[in-house]
């Protein structure tokens, strides 16, 4: 099922902003489904004129679910490859084809590995030539897409500088494949696959601008977030070499698939009243009006129908002004969502509670409260709802704090090893000498100091590891006045493979999951929403907790009376519009929330895995937070230190 929004509606509006057409989906694996589909129907279509397909394919996390797709067709339905050809679009230099990190490995592992596909067929660029031979070996390729007739559909992602393939900024209408020198964003959002910054390639062989328009079919794909402005860049901007992604505005047969939230920058999403008429429903026109005050600088209660008339709120002033009606509705429902109390308010004398406008009925006579937090790594919950957490834990309710993954892979060697001298001297000091002790030090010591760049942990590292960040979350969670026996760690067993990549989400992490909230019964859970993560992982917890909610949604179950709350912060804010429930912090409560994110000290000053914010987790976190309470204010409302926002 598609959203209602999968194809754009026949707006001249709409065609003068997406100079590309787009289709945007309610999920990714349904617009995964959709592609592989597109694809499976083509081969099908070459095999009865006998003929072949010839399939231009990338890399990266976003076409994981279209080749999870077409292996299962292939299983499944009989899909078969035996007509098929592939060409890569590129390849990090030098990268050897059975190393971790290389493209050929990753297509083996998630396509090439399960399907027909005869290996003379499948072409990924060479990793390790020699320079001397790059421009010949480039020229071969090229020509090799020539006799193969050309590509028939190409398969695209989408890089945070606006690349397809690996075409930084700068890449002109008619490159050919050819060697690039990569941009420092572009490595930024590799690192994690190679342990850090310092051991990503420099350089790589891609596809040029030119190869890719030459397919007879481009689609584009694009998830999360974190890719909504570029892709708008993409759609709506001009052409520009410093987003080849552009080019495809030129292609007379390129499509752009989306899910909801990489959607989120298209006009169509972000101001869908300039593209048609649209029904002015209570979310939509609180997003109006959100955007109209921030647009000219006024609050909320200072808009008045000049300003509707003049930034093309014409029809939203003709259903529901006066403007002064229309303010004031917006103002109260933005006021309603601030609230001190987030698990409800106990009446006078202790108990019942009060029914709060954000609480709601749920379980509101139930005064204190049983809370689940789920916090996808074992600092989430204090970098993004960190104050909210103290919070309930002071006004006494029954906080636990559920840890749905080690976090081993995110902490340096050299901490793990200063750990390991710890034990070692801790032992010395006790008189702690027994043979076993000092084999596991040595083993452990020997596996650090001996490590690849870019190589996994053996276990016994990740055993080290994941006790460093237990111990640190252990420490936050006395912070925020949570007990150690509130605190669950779950280790969920699709993250533990010792490498970024993970395992997909599987059974046992469901009834993990299932069977910690049917023995707690909590009254509220809170689990991350930030799917703009750059690792995945937080896509992937919570669609744990979702699929363990709906396990137990049954008739009658207890879980009918749970409140979910999402959060962000550790990668990104709620937009204003989207938040249901404002807890405001004071100074000392920011304070209190700062040295909780600093009980994590392997991710202090320089954290393994940051993404492309250079920001430390603390700092994002308090400008975010202080960020939401600026803009409150901006609108008119009360003024706060800091705000944590929830859906």
């Amino acid at each position: 099922m598609t959203s209602a929004l999968a194809a754009p509606p026949a707006s001249n509006a709409l065609h003068a902003a997406e100079r590309i057409p787009v289709r945007v989906f309610t999920q990714p694996q349904q617009a995964s489904a959709h592609v592989a589909q597109e694809i499976a129907a083509l081969i099908r279509e070459k095999q009865q004129r006998g003929e072949d397909a010839v399939l231009g394919l990338a890399t990266g996390s976003t076409p994981v679910g279209v080749y999870d797709e077409l292996v299962r067709l292939h299983r499944e339905e009989g899909l078969s490859f035996a007509n098929v050809t592939t060409f890569n679009l590129d390849e990090y230099l030098p990268m050897a084809p059975d190393s971790r990190q290389s493209y050929r490995r990753f297509m083996d592992e998630h396509l090439f590995n399960h399907v027909d596909l005869a290996p003379q067929r499948c072409h990924v660029p060479d990793g390790i030539l020699d320079d001397a031979d790059i421009t010949a070996y480039c020229e071969r390729y090229e020509q090799a897409v020539r006799d193969a007739g050309g590509i028939d559909l190409q398969l695209l992602g989408i890089g945070r500088t606006g690349h397809i393939g690996f075409n930084e900024p700068g890449s002109v209408r008619t490159s050919r494949t050819r060697m690039i020198w990569l941009d420092k964003l572009t490595r930024l959002d590799a690192a994690s696959d190679f342990f850090g910054l310092e051991h990503v390639p420099t350089r790589a062989i891609t596809m040029g601008v030119g190869t890719i328009l030459d397919a007879r079919r481009l689609v584009m794909m694009a998830f999360g977030e974190g890719k909504a402005p570029v892709v708008a860049q993409a759609v709506e901007g001009p052409l520009s070499p410093s987003v080849s992604a552009s080019y495809l505005q030129e292609h007379p047969d390129a499509s752009v698939v989306l899910d909801d939230a990489a959607a989120d920058g298209l006009t169509r999403m972000a101001r869908p009243w300039v593209v048609s008429e649209v029904p002015w429903h209570a979310g939509l026109i609180r997003k109006a009006v959100i955007w109209l005050a921030t647009t000219i600088g006024q609050p909320i209660l200072k808009l008045t129908d000049e300003h509707y008339n003049e930034h093309g709120l014409q029809s939203l002033l003709a259903r529901h002004g006066p403007a002064y009606d229309i303010n004031l509705r917006v103002f109260k429902a933005m006021q309603n969502t601030v609230t001190g109390w987030p698990a409800g308010k106990p009446a006078e004398g202790g108990t019942p509670a009060t029914v709060s406008p954000i609480s709601g009925p749920r379980g509101a006579s139930v005064f204190p409260k049983r809370i689940v937090v789920f916090s996808p790594h074992p600092d989430d919950d204090v970098i993004s709802m960190g104050g909210t957490l103290i919070r309930l834990a002071d006004q006494g309710h029954e906080v636990h704090v559920a840890y749905q993954v080690s976090g081993n892979i995110a902490v340096f060697d050299e901490d793990a090893l200063r750990f390991v001298d710890f034990a070692a001297d801790f032992n010395r000091a006790f008189d702690i000498d027994d043979e076993k002790t000092q084999h596991i030090e040595q083993r452990l010591v020997q596996a650090l100091e001996q490590k690849q760049p870019g190589h996994p942990d053996t276990h016994q590292v990740q055993l080290i590891k994941g006790t460093i960040r237990r111990g640190e979350a252990r420490a936050a969670g006395r912070t925020c006045g949570i007990p150690d026996a509130r605190l669950h760690f779950l280790d969920l067993p699709f993250y533990e493979t010792g490498a970024v990549r993970k395992k997909p989400l599987g059974e046992r992490d469901v009834h993990i999951v299932a069977d910690l909230l049917d023995r707690i019964r909590p009254h509220q859970i809170y689990a991350a929403g930030d799917l703009s993560d750059p690792h995945g992982t937080h896509r992937t917890c919570l669609a744990a907790v979702q699929q363990a909610y709906h396990r137990l949604n049954q008739p009658g179950s207890w879980i009918a009376d749970a409140q979910v709350w999402l959060y962000r912060g550790a990668w990104q804010e709620w937009a204003p519009e989207q938040i249901d429930m404002a807890v405001p912090l004071s100074p000392g409560e920011l304070q209190r929330k700062r040295t909780a994110i600093f009980r994590h000290e392997s991710q202090k000053d320089r954290a393994l895995f940051p993404g492309v914010d250079d920001r430390e987790f603390w700092q994002r976190a308090q400008d975010r937070n202080r960020a939401t309470a600026r803009l409150y204010d901006q609108l008119g409302l009360s003024e706060y230190e800091a705000i944590e926002g929830f859906v």
